[in-house]
């Protein structure tokens, strides 16, 4: 947005140490939903653009334009194909739309008999919103059960335990797809594909996305087309039926298998580390677009991705995504090549103006090249000059075997 010759203040809520070099950062917190209003009201904001999940799913959207603000992302009940898993899996079946066989249970006991049926490998999903980590892909029926067992008994994540998928584990190759919307029209985006467990080799826990690379090498414009087609209008179209016009990005979690292109999940906003690969490769301004989608005037833009590839690696804290420490210094951000990009995440300021850690997943580098090979090399050239205590990342990222 700071690219944009039209923007002239940017302020960010609560913002990191990266968005303090390019606006001013605003301490409340992003699901403070009245107060963040209140703020976009007396400094006259002219666009708000929602990042997170938490507060769309929570209203900020209706809140905001109920002030007469104008705000980019999907209202309450848009959101709800992000905040609920068993919401987005009803409108898929309900409108033929190609996704993995399941079902959705509130009660413990009758999942777990349904589970205990059921032949391995499968997919257990908490329902509501765990920050990336509410699924298991449950090799053995003893993973499964404990996969039930945390989300719906431990609940290790809350509230959105309270119902759980269970649905048969698809096969093929994984994609992250996008596309703009208002509530008329839509426009299709560049695909990426993410990596989400910890370590090299798709090994360890899942997390919110260790890198990301676009565009995926296995992506013809046949592929991408059926996509629109099959997945992405229909899904626009049913929302609209449903009441629920959608206006924003819609995310979508796709599998490549043998029949086609299937929905994992839907996310009602950008990804991450996914917007770090794909926003580098828009040729039209930003703000264009999200003016337009807040305007209903979609259809009148001409939006432009380059052809590029682009490679992004995030560099995690030690012991993430368990237990890990927090205000460790970050040297070396200014080390690196000048086309190298430096998204800040889990960062802030110390006392003394210092760059220290402040979350899990702490930055992610990103390199554009010709080729995904040349974009890789630039950004593994270049983390390796970055550097706080404990830091980790994936070696393999855009790293793949195409026979896989």
């Amino acid at each position: 947005m700071s690219k944009s010759s039209r923007v002239s203040e940017i302020y960010a809520a609560p913002g990191n140490a990266g968005t303090a070099e390019i606006a001013e950062n605003i301490d409340i917190s992003y699901n403070d939903i009245k107060a963040l209003a209140q703020v976009a009201i007396k400094k006259g904001i002219d666009l708000t653009v929602v990042g997170p999940e938490g507060p769309l799913a929570n209203g900020i959207v209706d809140e905001f334009k109920a002030n007469g603000l104008r705000v980019f992302g999907p209202n309450k009940a848009a959101a709800m194909i992000e905040a609920s898993k068993v919401f987005a899996k009803d409108l898929l079946q309900k409108y033929g739309i190609p996704c993995a066989r399941s079902a959705g249970f509130s009660s413990y006991a009758e999942a777990k008999d349904y589970l205990q049926k059921q032949k391995m490998s499968i997919v257990i999903k908490a329902d509501g919103l765990a920050a990336g980590k509410g699924v298991t892909v449950a090799e053995t029926m003893e993973q499964a059960l404990t996969a039930l067992s945390d989300i719906m008994q431990t609940r290790i994540f809350g509230d959105a335990g309270n119902k759980v998928i269970i649905e048969e584990k698809m096969t093929g190759k994984e994609m992250s797809t996008f596309a703009f919307a208002d509530a008329n029209t839509s426009f299709p985006m560049i695909s990426a594909c993410d990596y989400k467990t910890v370590y090299d080799g798709n090994k360890g826990p899942n997390t919110g996305g260790m890198g990301c690379y676009s565009p995926p090498y296995f992506l013809t414009p046949e592929l991408s087309r059926r996509i629109t087609r099959e997945i992405m209008d229909p899904t626009f179209k049913a929302m609209i039926k449903e009441g629920a016009p959608y206006q924003g990005v819609l995310y979508g979690g796709l599998m490549i298998t043998e029949e086609g292109p299937r929905v994992m999940e839907f996310n009602a906003r950008f990804g991450d580390p996914e917007t770090q690969v794909i926003i580098p490769r828009l040729k039209t301004d930003l703000l264009d677009i999200m003016l337009g989608v807040t305007e209903n005037n979609l259809k009148d833009l001409k939006i432009e991705f380059t052809d590029d590839s682009c490679v992004g690696v995030v560099m995690a804290s030690g012991g993430y995504p368990g237990i890990f420490k927090k205000g460790l210094p970050v040297s070396g951000l200014k080390d690196v090549d000048k086309d190298i990009m430096v998204f800040h995440a889990g960062t802030r300021l110390d006392s003394k103006g210092m760059v220290v850690t402040d979350g899990g997943r702490v930055l992610t580098i990103v390199a554009l090249g010709k080729s995904i090979d040349e974009a890789r090399e630039k950004v593994y050239n270049n983390i390796s000059r970055i550097h706080f205590d404990g830091c980790h990342y994936r070696k393999d990222i855009a790293l793949f075997d195409k026979n896989l």
